[in-house]
């Protein structure tokens, strides 16, 4: 149980760090806004996590009690997922790009908004919970929708902290990237090994 507690905590830190288009467009607000505003989108980000974990829990949850086969073949579809995402970084260019430019100067309230939104309205996201959460169930002792939401609460948590720090730090971190050019090279490996091995997981 509690080695996969931990397990789940490490692969959800990895994958918060690791480049996407949340925590950029975190640290893009930040470094052309102030932190402020960086910390109010990660907030509407990660309060729209409670909406794909209560889909997922009370969906799975009614699926693992009409059919184990059924819960097997989710857990199947989550390894190949996945492993799919693993092949769509491994494909990509490892260049991070930081368009300031391009960004609209907004109120507080309207990219909590924005955050929410994006993160509640994107079919990725509750692809890549069915995908993710499964494989991390920890006992058969208790409730399936209560494990599922102390794995969300446990997502939640992680990647605000990492979310916050990443605005906070926003300004240091950018000057980072930007002289050193492998930074991106070697976060998108990470990104994929930690797909692959997340897959292997949720496979055995």
């Amino acid at each position: 149980m509690i080695e996969t507690l931990v397990s789940f905590a490490f692969a959800t830190s990895i994958l918060a760090l690791s480049p996407g288009p949340d925590n950029i467009f975190v640290l893009t607000q930040s470094i052309v806004h102030g932190k402020k505003y960086g910390l109010v989108t990660v907030f509407g980000l990660i309060s729209g996590c409670l909406v794909h974990t209560t889909l997922l829990a009370f969906g799975v949850s009614a699926m693992i009690k009409e059919s184990e086969n059924i819960f097997m073949g989710i857990k199947v579809f989550g390894a190949l997922y996945l492993l799919y995402l693993a092949y769509k970084v491994y494909k990509s260019d490892a260049t991070i790009v930081l368009c300031e430019e391009y960004t609209v100067n907004k109120t507080t309230k309207q990219l909590f908004k924005e955050g929410f939104i994006m993160n509640v309205l994107n079919p990725k996201v509750s692809i890549f919970f069915l995908a993710f959460f499964p494989g991390f169930l920890f006992t058969k002792h208790l409730n399936t929708v209560f494990q599922f939401y102390i794995l969300g609460a446990i997502f939640m948590l992680i990647s605000l902290v990492i979310f916050s720090l990443i605005a906070i730090l926003a300004s240091v971190i950018s000057e980072k990237i930007k002289k050193n050019k492998q930074i991106g090279y070697y976060l998108k490996w990470i990104q994929v090994v930690v797909f692959v091995s997340i897959a292997v997981f949720v496979l055995w």
